[in-house]
């Protein structure tokens, strides 16, 4: 049986852009009766965001309901997009902004993989627009993986929020134009931007999630 939004949700969640961690016991796995959380349903109890679909289809059935954007925050969804490894996408919760190339995220069934908290993932997009990020390796060696492609990110609020989500780009264009010395990510010498439908055939893989 697929643990249930209670059994997995005592970690806490984000709401209203905080993190809330639940009392009483904490979930430490990811596997119940041999199955995992899916992302969909370990994102929508772990945010405000609550879509239906993939999450291949998440961005788009965002669409007039919840902003979106390229700038992190914390609780946002990052949306990856279809690839062939991938073909049904992937979202996870975006925990905490490191730097302008830096965020954690919570996500569950990555690399078959239960729930996964304070994973590192760092924007490698020649415009520093987090559409192609590389997520931290789960064996400790302080590596990456492969350069996957990204929709962006998916806020919990209400789409129309303009004038949230202007004051959350301009404080982010600040920060970017504070110089690169935080920057601990940077992009390959032969990257290029993913734009809107573009074919992941352009995106090296390699065998590592």
């Amino acid at each position: 049986m697929v643990l249930t939004a209670a059994s997995f949700h005592a970690a806490g969640r984000y709401a209203g852009g905080r993190w809330h961690p639940a009392a009483g016991r904490h979930y430490r796995g990811g596997y119940s009766g041999g199955h995992v959380i899916q992302c969909v349903a370990y994102a929508k109890t772990a945010s405000d965001v609550m879509l239906h679909g993939n999450a291949r289809d998440w961005w788009h059935n965002a669409s007039g309901v919840y902003d979106r954007g390229s700038a992190p925050e914390p609780g946002s969804v990052l949306n990856f997009r279809s690839t062939r490894r991938m073909p049904l996408g992937h979202v996870a919760v975006v925990r905490n902004i490191v730097d302008n190339r830096t965020i954690t995220i919570d996500q569950s069934h990555w690399a078959q993989n239960g729930i996964s908290r304070n994973v590192q993932v760092i924007d490698v997009s020649p415009n520093n627009d987090w559409s192609a990020v590389r997520v931290a390796l789960n064996n400790r060696s302080g590596g990456f993986g492969s350069i996957y492609p990204t929709y962006g990110f998916i806020y919990g609020r209400h789409a129309g929020s303009s004038s949230h989500a202007n004051e959350v780009m301009t404080a982010w264009n600040k920060k970017l134009h504070q110089g690169s010395e935080t920057q601990l990510a940077q992009a390959p010498a032969n990257a290029r931007p993913i734009t809107s439908g573009a074919e992941e055939a352009g995106i090296t893989f390699d065998n590592q999630n």
